[in-house]
């Protein structure tokens, strides 16, 4: 019998594991420390409790209060507009590629998935040209000198069509996978007892594709929408009247801010928002799981 262990899978597993206590557990675990302290990021944290929570949560007449509420606000505003059209819009265009009438489907297909790969910071420049009041291609186009990011709802709008465009690509490579996993068969034998497009859809596509969805859903809302910070830091810089200051906009200042860092405040206002998403992620799991038995 041979006792030798294979080591081999250690050295292939062993970096991820050191990269990800490194970076992400250790600083998640320091973070949730350094919300019950007072920090500044230069001297001791100094212990403080639950006071950090309940400035945040419950001191009405505090500007972390009003700072956290305003930018949970604005970041579930641009969750509930965002993700159902980065679910909705990469579906069919995956669906519209499988379509046997449509021809150069890999050209079509890497022409959406190029702005996937482009920065942020860089898609949020280029974009901020297209709107621009004088040299935009919008403004040119209508033959108007419209300030997008001054006005509201215009401010979100450019908001979300950056971020739509930059994101729809990774999601409908995941959709266009999906479906060509599934059988073929399934659609002949719709097509022969009669079943139209929306019919096979709605009975074949959707249904086994169940889980790339849950996937998406699931990391389009958590990973993606609620962490939103680039966008409208570049697009509108938290405006008009902090109309599109998001909660990472707020944790940003107050943790680097060019005065005293509130390190301590910023933590907490960190740690709410991770249970934010963990809440509504878990729920987003478990109805998508239930409805998809």
């Amino acid at each position: 019998m041979n006792n030798k262990r294979n080591f081999a899978p250690i050295f292939f597993v062993g970096p991820h594991i050191i990269l990800f206590i490194v970076f992400i557990l250790i600083p998640s675990i320091y973070g949730i420390y350094a919300s019950f302290t007072n920090w500044n990021l230069i001297s001791d944290p100094v212990w403080v409790g639950l006071d950090n929570y309940k400035t945040i949560l419950t001191d009405a007449d505090s500007t972390f209060y009003a700072q956290f509420f305003n930018g949970l606000v604005n970041t579930l505003l641009f969750v509930v507009f965002t993700v159902p059209l980065m679910i909705i819009i990469p579906l069919m265009i995956a669906v519209a590629l499988e379509h046997k009438e449509v021809k150069f489907t890999s050209l079509f297909q890497t022409l959406l998935y190029v702005p996937g790969l482009i920065s942020i910071s860089a898609a949020a420049l280029i974009w901020s040209l297209i709107f621009n009041k004088q040299l935009g291609v919008v403004n040119n186009l209508f033959g108007s000198e419209h300030v997008w990011a001054a006005t509201q709802p215009y401010a979100w709008l450019t908001i979300i069509v950056i971020t739509v465009w930059a994101g729809i690509g990774g999601n409908m490579i995941i959709y266009r996978a999906g479906i060509n996993g599934v059988s073929k068969d399934l659609y002949e034998s719709a097509e022969i007892d009669g079943a139209g497009p929306v019919r096979k859809f709605f009975s074949i596509t959707l249904p086994s594709i169940k889980f790339p969805l849950i996937y998406t859903m699931v990391m389009t809302t958590a990973g993606g929408a609620f962490n939103v910070f680039a966008q409208p830091l570049m697009m509108t810089s938290g405006g008009p009247k902090q109309g599109t200051t998001v909660l990472m906009m707020y944790i940003r200042d107050l943790a680097f801010s060019h005065g005293e860092s509130i390190a301590g405040i910023a933590s907490a206002m960190a740690v709410l928002l991770g249970l934010v998403i963990l809440v509504i992620s878990a729920i987003q799991y478990y109805v998508m799981s239930r409805n998809a038995a």
